[in-house]
């Protein structure tokens, strides 16, 4: 469903496996980044973060699911909060937390996503709101690894 489609996103970054990125978007399903870039479609979604994958040491998302909306039966919408650990590290970069939002549709009885779209929670001004999300996405990550 649309929570294993999402889970599938994020294993396949953590995974640096491009081409499994982006085979779970539609023909010109999109992505915008959390720097604000856009790919749209499978292949330039793959070749961007090959080259991504290929010239950085990326960190590993850790999320939490706020809500799955089903706005018709074949349209459905995904909230999550996100945090990444760096590269060799253990500790979320709470400098990097975000709010992910995955619009998804079901053609011939498959999700596939048309929109992923990955916003900064920077929260200018607002410390204690950086630090409940990151202590969020901790208690997420303490869950998962007790599994």
């Amino acid at each position: 469903m649309v929570r294993t489609l999402y889970q599938e996103l994020l294993d396949s970054w953590n995974k640096r496996d491009a081409h499994a990125y982006a085979k779970l978007f539609v023909e010109h399903g999109e992505v915008i980044g959390f720097d604000g870039s856009q790919m749209i479609g499978p292949g330039e979604i793959t070749s961007t973060l090959q080259q991504v994958f290929a010239d950085h040491i990326t960190a590993a998302y850790v999320s939490k699911i706020r809500s799955v909306r089903l706005l018709s039966p074949e349209i459905a919408l995904l909230r999550a909060i996100v945090g990444m650990i760096p590269p060799g590290q253990l500790e979320l970069n709470p400098a990097v937390n975000a709010h992910q939002t995955v619009l998804a549709v079901k053609q011939a009885d498959l999700w596939r996503i048309q929109l992923f779209q990955n916003t900064p929670a920077q929260f200018h001004g607002r410390p204690d709101l950086v630090q409940q999300m990151t202590e969020e996405l901790r208690q997420a990550l303490q869950e998962e690894t007790q599994f």
